[in-house]
């Protein structure tokens, strides 16, 4: 009879036996506004979660629940923390992890073109840390085919087969800082390198989130991301450019748009305003217009919305020097206050905000300019170059270029000779105030 020490080992669950169980852990790389939410978000669905980020500093203030993103609040963190989640500056903390999550930066060079050096950095990393039976999932916006041209090379590089040892996806980020749906809530897109791996990756996502949509691969996911935020920069830009075409007819924009709202199919109302800002829009766009045409494809609509959107900050400024001119003004020397420098409204984010396109031209057209945004704060309205005030003066004109909810906009009317209203903000709130001018 054999004993005890004869009998044969148990065999290692598999990565879908381990997904399964829900005894699995998420490795997440990168801790910024998609990272950081991902996950906080694991952790609350019990998935042990490590976050890694490079910046030790920012390591450090995470560790003692100190968030800087507006998504996760602090006692959000800090339960986080209390549940699990481990933050750390160690790759090598990540080689226990069952799936890698890749959620780092990707913006533009200089030339507006695609710069990769974050993705490259985090497949690095990949490369160093990843073992046998991982899944590994792209969330950075990019091209389609990056996820082919760089993560499959760096997991193949540390000797382990597609659909064997590895598994590897796209599942392009979705979150939308201040509004209320949460990573949780919105549906993810998944797309596999392989059709096990979509499958393997669907499995996964699904204990993260609400739903889960597969796709064929992960191009259709990469090209998934760049159609939805394509179509709000289109759509944004004929906005805006019917703004431009309402004032030289003399037509309230503001009110057009609201009337055609009324109609219950076939619109979707999208509104003017000093450009556009934040992570997606400005950006997203390119990296779809840049793949095009290294297919030597012309992408028209797109170019077509940059230009206008682009041009927006220098409309914006000209407008506000026509409203001075009508007080007898020049920009040279008036008084401005620049009410808000956000990409969008209640949010401390000023990322490629176009109110800061429009005050640095109002400055360098010899406008004295002072900022008021308690939301981004004084200090952050500082590095940006421009001075910031608590709105309590008196003003030539105030613009309002990001609507706050925080922002007394009667109040602040009372200070001004005139207001240019840029968003709409007091049509929204139905103020009738007669200084007010709007985009």
């Amino acid at each position: 009879m054999a004993s005890v020490n004869d009998e044969e080992p148990q065999p290692v669950p598999s990565l879908e036996e381990r997904i399964d169980s829900g005894s699995w852990t998420i490795g997440v790389i990168g801790l910024g506004y998609v990272g950081l939410p991902l996950a906080v978000a694991a952790t609350s669905s019990g998935i042990d979660a490590i976050g890694f980020d490079l910046n030790e500093g920012y390591v450090r203030a995470l560790q003692t629940g100190d968030s800087p993103i507006e998504d996760v609040s602090q006692d959000q963190l800090r339960a986080a923390l209390a549940s699990g989640l481990a933050i750390t500056s160690d790759p090598g903390d990540l080689t226990s992890a069952d799936m890698l999550v890749l959620c780092v930066p990707s913006p533009l060079g200089a030339h507006r073109e695609p710069d990769m050096s974050y993705i490259q950095s985090a497949a690095d990393t990949v490369t160093k840390v990843i073992s046998p039976h991982t899944l590994v999932s792209l969330e950075s916006t990019t091209y389609p085919g990056t996820t082919e041209d760089i993560i499959v090379p760096a997991v193949t590089a540390a000797g382990l087969e597609i659909d064997k040892d590895v598994w590897v996806a796209f599942s392009p980020e979705r979150v939308s800082p201040g509004d209320e749906l949460k990573t949780a809530d919105i549906p993810k897109v998944v797309g596999g390198v392989t059709a096990d791996s979509t499958r393997i990756a669907a499995k996964a996502y699904s204990q993260l989130v609400a739903k889960v949509h597969p796709v064929s691969d992960a191009a259709v996911a990469e090209m998934t991301k760049l159609l939805e935020n394509t179509y709000r920069a289109v759509n944004i830009a004929m906005a805006n450019e019917m703004a431009q075409m309402a004032h030289e007819l003399d037509v309230d924009i503001w009110e057009v748009i609201d009337a055609a709202a009324t109609k219950p199919f076939g619109f979707q109302p999208f509104y003017p305003g000093p450009g556009v800002g934040g992570h997606c829009i400005p950006l997203d766009p390119q990296f779809l217009a840049w793949r095009a045409r290294e297919m030597r494809f012309a992408p028209r609509f797109i170019d077509l919305a940059e230009q206008v959107n682009l041009h927006m900050p220098t409309y914006t400024a000209n407008r506000v020097g026509e409203v001075l001119n009508g007080l007898g003004k020049s920009v040279n020397g008036a008084s401005v206050l620049g009410l808000g420098v956000a990409y969008k409204p209640n949010i401390a984010d000023d990322r490629e905000s176009a109110s800061l396109d429009v005050l640095r031209i109002l400055t360098g057209r010899g406008a004295n300019v002072e900022v008021f945004d308690p939301v981004v704060g004084a200090e952050r309205v500082e590095a940006n170059g421009l001075a910031s005030t608590d709105a309590m003066g008196t003003y030539d004109i105030a613009v309002v270029l990001t609507d706050h909810d925080v922002f007394d906009l009667a109040s602040i009317a009372s200070r001004a000779a005139v207001v240019f209203d840029t968003r709409g903000a007091f049509r929204k709130r139905g103020l009738e105030v007669g200084n007010v001018v709007v985009m």
